[in-house]
């Protein structure tokens, strides 16, 4: 049975803010928030137009009295209704996330919210100081941490199956901003602004997601950094390139290479891990393969649906039998899935999965931005910066 059925009698109510006409992460919410049926999605503001808004509620079947014409009337109105949303999914741009947050905190909504978590690191402590008084369930929305084969590589270091970790490499590296695509008005976004994206573009956008691979999958908190980031495209004022040498908890040292202006680059998510006995290696353009290394021997390829050697959180995660590919909606999904679980487990005072905690939270989102920071910093500095916040 439905366990959100099962614990509440029904199934989550859910609001949204943003992801209206144009937006790519929009369906992609809501999409994963349906795919598990654990959620409906019963009110919204999708648009900052008010016109636009309703327009795109009714196209996703809001009713119209919950096309909101905006975010604090949805809350508002929200809040005082019998039938009411339980959860508030926020992906807006960056700017206003931490506004949006604090203030449906304050109308006692769980939250599921896009990356990054704010556009500086004050607010985004403040964050986390306003859901621990609260008690509501935070989730962000870094999904690459959902896929099978990372959370299988996750749960082997953990075991200690590679040794303790002595060397985190990252990357992503994307092609769609190798033109100077922001000089066209039609195509110019939002995050060219640095007062809504925050003091980095290139770290917020895609950055966050490969520091904070690197740690879960490592189980290791950031220290420090020494960190260069530029403009590689000649006339462009917002960085789009990133060299970060990272010093780790424990000892262990690393580098992130991030852009997305590396002309014919595509996606390139990656990490490598090594440890004092082997490695382990995932692209997540080939999401359903993770290579193991173990020091004098054979290479490894682990694989989804291998019953016996997969983690527990790796076999929940994975839905598609062997031989068919899943990836970043399932992996999206699976976010969702877990989220409702543990909001619902908790709504209707029953113990949850343990497995459905997998989710990352308001804390990590806090030091995506403390890495940011700490970037910047450095970058400007040339000097070697605290990345470490104390929460």
């Amino acid at each position: 049975m439905n366990p959100v059925v099962q614990a509440l009698g029904r199934r989550l109510r859910l609001a949204v803010i943003g992801g209206g006409p144009g937006s790519f992460i929009g369906p992609v919410h809501r999409t994963a928030a349906k795919l598990d049926d654990r959620f409906e999605i019963v009110a919204g503001v999708l648009s900052s137009d008010s016109v636009r808004s309703r327009q795109a509620a009714a196209d996703v079947g809001i009713p119209n009295e919950r096309a909101y014409a905006d975010w604090r009337k949805l809350l508002d109105a929200e809040s005082w209704r019998s039938d009411g949303a339980d959860v508030v999914a926020v992906m807006t741009p960056n700017d206003s996330h931490h506004a949006i947050c604090a203030e449906a905190l304050a109308h006692d909504f769980d939250l599921i919210c896009d990356k990054p978590l704010a556009t500086t690191l004050a607010d985004a402590v403040d964050l986390v100081h306003r859901v621990r008084a609260s008690g509501r369930i935070f989730c962000l929305t870094h999904n690459y941490t959902a896929y099978p084969m990372v959370r299988q590589a996750r749960d082997m270091v953990a075991a200690g199956t590679i040794g303790e970790v002595r060397q985190i490499q990252l990357a992503y590296v994307q092609g769609h901003n190798a033109t100077l695509v922001e000089a066209d008005a039609a195509q110019r976004s939002w995050r060219f602004e640095p007062e809504r994206c925050g003091t980095s573009l290139v770290l917020g956008d895609i950055g966050t997601h490969a520091h904070h691979l690197g740690a879960f999958v490592s189980g290791l908190e950031l220290e420090e950094v020494l960190a260069e980031l530029w403009a590689s495209v000649p006339g462009r004022t917002s960085d789009d390139a990133a060299n970060v040498l990272m010093r780790w908890s424990g000892g262990a040292r690393g580098a992130m290479w991030v852009t997305n202006a590396a002309a014919g680059g595509v996606h390139g998510l990656a990490f490598r891990i090594f440890g004092a006995k082997g490695g382990l290696e995932w692209h997540q353009e080939r999401p359903n393969e993770l290579y193991h290394r173990q020091h004098g021997d054979a290479e490894r390829i682990i694989t989804r649906r291998l019953h016996g050697v997969l983690t527990p959180s790796a076999e929940r995660a994975a839905r598609i039998e062997v031989g068919h590919p899943e990836g970043y909606q399932e992996a999206f999904a699976n976010l969702y899935k877990d989220v409702a679980e543990v909001i619902a487990a908790r709504r209707g005072g029953r113990p949850c999965d343990p497995l459905a905690l997998d989710f990352p939270t308001v804390e990590d989102g806090a030091r995506g931005l403390a890495m940011i920071e700490a970037c910047v910093a450095s970058a400007r500095s040339g000097q070697w910066t605290r990345a470490r916040v104390e929460l």
